[in-house]
Parts: structure tokens; C-alpha cells; sequence
């Protein structure tokens, strides 16, 4: 039998309720095969299902006076976090899981992460600063991936040592973790194609979309609402532009409720 891995997610504040989770957990349920444990990071556990593992938030450790909340999930990078050991797959709360999540845990590598542009259109304007261009071309999206309890601490290490340097620096916390990673030579991303973004890889583009809705591509395990439309905005039918029309998505409310 496989070794038992861990399935984690963190809630807090009001952006999204209960459903979330208990849907992520549903959907994990079906999709990954091996023994785990799925458990919910989270200030409010009120409304989630009896099979949700609902621990405390971690502590991030911030100095008196800083309290900056946006970079929470750097808290999963805690040399103990809870009682949890071995390997942990992180994953987002606005995403669909749509395949097979196994290959997720057994992908050799140190840490593994959605690459970024994966799931945005080439910005032409980025070419202005070359520098910065290619560090965004390494930077990992944090809703998908995988690392090892405790294995790398010097993230929020680096971010404790001083969090206003860090926020002044970088503008997201992805950003932050991604050049940390890369300086120790463990930044590395999930194969093309497994984590795509529901706007650009699934909308077909521009006039075409009014002529056929919405699909899976071939090969993709995770559905991600990365910028906007948000999946709640597409879930209500919402989410349209003018540029942009979004057809039909059973396929998308059958995942995610299931």
C-alpha cells in the first residue's frame, strides 16, 4: 500500500465559505487513490463536513506590529506544522480538480509548483524590464503544490528576518517563495498542461467563444481560476465580457459539486 499523504488547504476571513472546502474535499476524495489525510488550515470551522481534518491556523511568527495577513499560507513552511509529517500537496480553494491527482504525488522532485505564465497570456509590456521579465517567467503559482513537512523552512525563515523588506520587494507572496526556492535550487513545476487556467485554456478565445463553450484541454488534472473571471462569478453565470462570451459549463458544476 502507499505511504499515506497529506491533502491541505487553508481558510480564513469571509472571502469564501464552507462549500469550498467541503467541495475540495469531495473532489479530492475522488480523484486521488492513495491512503491520505485532508486537512483545513482555518480561523472558522463552523459548516465544514465531518470528513474535513479542521486544525488551527499556524502561526506565522510576525514581529509586534506587523500583521499581514495576505501572506498567511508562508505559515505551511513552519518547521512543525501540527502533527503532520511526509509529504503534503497544497491546493487553493477556487479550483476544480477535473483528473487523476496521483501523478501529483509521485512526480519525482524536492517541491513542485504550477509555473506561472502557464496560466496568463504573453504581456508585451513585460519586455520594457528584461531583469524583471525573467525572474516572473520562474515564478510559481502557490494554488497547486507539493513539498515536504518541514524540508523548507528557510521560506519563512527568509521572511521573518524582515517582513517589511520582503513586502516591499516582492508583491505577492508567491513571488517571495519562488526566489527563495530557486536560491536553493528546489524550484521545480508541475509538467504543461496538468494545472490550467479556466479563462485562457478553456474559454476558446476572442469571437470564437461564441461559437463553442467552454471544455477541459486534453491532459489537464486541476482547473484554476487564476485573475478573473472568479469561479464563483462563472458557477452563477456570471463572469462575461464583450471579448469574452463563457457558454455552457455543466462540466464545471458537475466537478466542482459532486
Amino acid at each position: 500500500m502507499s505511504e499515506r499523504v497529506n491533502v491541505i488547504c487553508m481558510k480564513w476571513g469571509s472571502l469564501y465559505g464552507p462549500e469550498y472546502v467541503n467541495h475540495l474535499r469531495s473532489g479530492v476524495a475522488r480523484h486521488l487513490h492513495r491512503p491520505h489525510r485532508f486537512v483545513c488550515f482555518t480561523d472558522e470551522s463552523s459548516g465544514l463536513s465531518p470528513d474535513v481534518e479542521a486544525l488551527p491556523l499556524p502561526e506565522l511568527g510576525l514581529p509586534a506590529g506587523h500583521a499581514d495577513r495576505r501572506w498567511q499560507k508562508l505559515a505551511v513552511f513552519r518547521r512543525q506544522l501540527a502533527d503532520l509529517r511526509g509529504t503534503t500537496l497544497f491546493l487553493d480553494l477556487d479550483l476544480v480538480i477535473v483528473d487523476d491527482l496521483d501523478p501529483f504525488l509521485e512526480l519525482p522532485g524536492a517541491f513542485r509548483i504550477v509555473r506561472d505564465d502557464e496560466l496568463f497570456r504573453f504581456k508585451p509590456q513585460r519586455m520594457l524590464k528584461p531583469a524583471h521579465d525573467r525572474f516572473l517567467k520562474t515564478v510559481g503559482n502557490s494554488s497547486v503544490f507539493r513539498f515536504e513537512i518541514g524540508e523548507h523552512a528557510y521560506i519563512l525563515d527568509a521572511y521573518l528576518a524582515d517582513p517589511r523588506a520582503a513586502t516591499r520587494g516582492y508583491r505577492i507572496s508567491q513571488q517571495f517563495q519562488s526566489a527563495q526556492l530557486a536560491a536553493h535550487g528546489h524550484l521545480e513545476y508541475w509538467p504543461p498542461g496538468w494545472c490550467v487556467s479556466f479563462k485562457n485554456a478553456c474559454v476558446p478565445r476572442y469571437v470564437r467563444s461564441y461559437f463553442a463553450d467552454p471544455k477541459i484541454p486534453p491532459g489537464a488534472r486541476i482547473v484554476v481560476f487564476a485573475g478573473n473571471p472568479k469561479m464563483s462569478d462563472v458557477l452563477a453565470g456570471r463572469g462575461h465580457k464583450w471579448y469574452r462570451r463563457i457558454g455552457d459549463v455543466t462540466w464545471l458544476r458537475q466537478a466542482w459539486a459532486s
